[in-house]
């Protein structure tokens, strides 16, 4: 039984600790997000990869026709002519034409991958039909809507040569208020309060971006040849070369989505899969922290429960901590909600019920996602956009 008191004791503690390190990543994130990015400007290859329509394509399309940035192209890519987004982008650059800062866009044809993920497939074929003379690659997802400056933010990083990486990361923003799109926003809000000036942060494929020769140099080609995922083989090449992956806050950008709960359960035991094989490390300390967040309200709870039943008289102590990690969850999401409604001002009405159930969710969203971590423990198939892959190691993936 003092096991278990000086376990909850731990708890106590280390959940506390967490509370201080949202509180700073937080502030972090305000405070580099106002400031202006101007006195970097490295001519820039845009490369959006598509397939399908996402949710608020339309809306997210538009966003990198008006980024404030004079030397940039655009570069969108699908698998074929076929393929619904191709006409939906043709309509789209001529909507545009005449409008935009960029200096080209192409709606370019990749044909079918035979050997790794469609989307590096795509990705690389854009990468070898960049216009000469650019410096910088950055790369966003279709399911992304950006601020008018991302370009300035994303690139300004990298004119440090500890940086072999720039990245944003994603903010659910529902736009239907049912229980898996807000299990969906609160979960990854989760993962986004950890981001900050750290050495483990991973890049975020949806926005990042690379200069070219350390493209080169790191044999990122190369690797995305056989790859499933995009950004978490370019962070594990990065780490591996002593550089760094570097946030950058007001590239945290909006995602307007709305799913379903097979969908949703589809898109996190992915999510998680994929980290699995690929940075093994990062999935254990997933588990972890899943781990730690069910315990420490729902087991703690149980064990208050069980030892009052028991007439014990040290009962409280367990109680306590179940109340500790309520209390911190909810201090949690709070600092990162008022975060984000700072960041994404305008979103602010669609957000405000997926902050309250962000707020006080808390116990509920540790049972799911340490469920969505634990079923991806397992296997090492899964379905991306339709095509099913099979993930052989962390740099080669079978189409199957």
């Amino acid at each position: 039984m003092i096991l278990l008191y000086i376990t909850a004791i731990i708890f106590i503690l280390i959940q506390i600790l967490f509370v201080f390190q949202v509180y700073h990543n937080c502030r972090y994130v305000l405070d580099k997000a106002a400031r202006q990015r101007v006195v970097y400007k490295p001519s820039v290859a845009l490369i959006l990869p598509c397939k399908g329509i996402d949710t608020a394509f339309d809306e997210n399309i538009s966003s990198f026709f008006k980024l404030d940035y004079n030397n940039y192209e655009i570069i969108f890519v699908t698998e074929s002519a076929e393929d619904p987004a191709y006409e939906r982008l043709g309509k789209l650059k001529e909507k545009f034409k005449g409008q935009t800062k960029a200096f080209s866009v192409r709606v370019l044809l990749s044909g079918i991958s035979l050997n790794g993920s469609q989307k590096l497939h795509n990705m690389l074929y854009a990468v070898a039909n960049i216009s000469p003379n650019v410096e910088v690659l950055a790369f966003a997802d279709s399911d992304a809507c950006v601020r008018s400056d991302w370009i300035n933010h994303i690139v300004y990083p990298l004119r440090q040569e500890k940086n072999g990486v720039s990245t944003g990361y994603r903010w659910y923003v529902p736009l239907k208020n049912n229980l898996a799109t807000l299990a969906l926003s609160a979960i990854n809000a989760r993962v986004t309060q950890f981001i900050g000036p750290t050495i483990f942060n991973k890049a975020w494929g949806g926005s990042m971006a690379v200069k070219v020769d350390v493209f080169r140099k790191l044999g990122i080609d190369e690797i995305w040849k056989n790859a499933a995922s995009d950004d978490l083989t370019i962070s594990r090449a990065v780490k591996r070369a002593k550089m760094l992956v570097a946030f950058v806050p007001a590239c945290l950008v909006a995602s307007f989505e709305q799913t379903n709960w097979p969908s949703f359960f589809e898109f996190a035991r992915r999510q998680f899969l994929i980290t699995r094989v690929t940075m093994p490390g990062s999935w254990l300390f997933a588990l972890f922290c899943g781990t730690f967040g069910f315990l420490g309200f729902w087991g703690f709870a149980v064990l208050a429960f069980v030892t009052a039943m028991n007439s014990s008289g040290h009962w409280g102590i367990f109680l306590t901590a179940s109340v500790v990690f309520f209390t911190g969850q909810a201090a949690r999401a709070i600092m990162r909600q008022k975060m984000i409604f700072k960041l994404l001002a305008s979103e602010a009405e669609k957000m405000r019920t997926a902050a309250i159930a962000d707020c006080l969710g808390g116990p509920i969203w540790s049972l799911i996602l340490l469920g969505c971590i634990i079923s991806s423990a397992f296997g090492r198939t899964i379905k991306w956009r339709g095509i099913k892959y099979k993930l052989i190691g962390p740099t080669e993936v079978a189409r199957i």
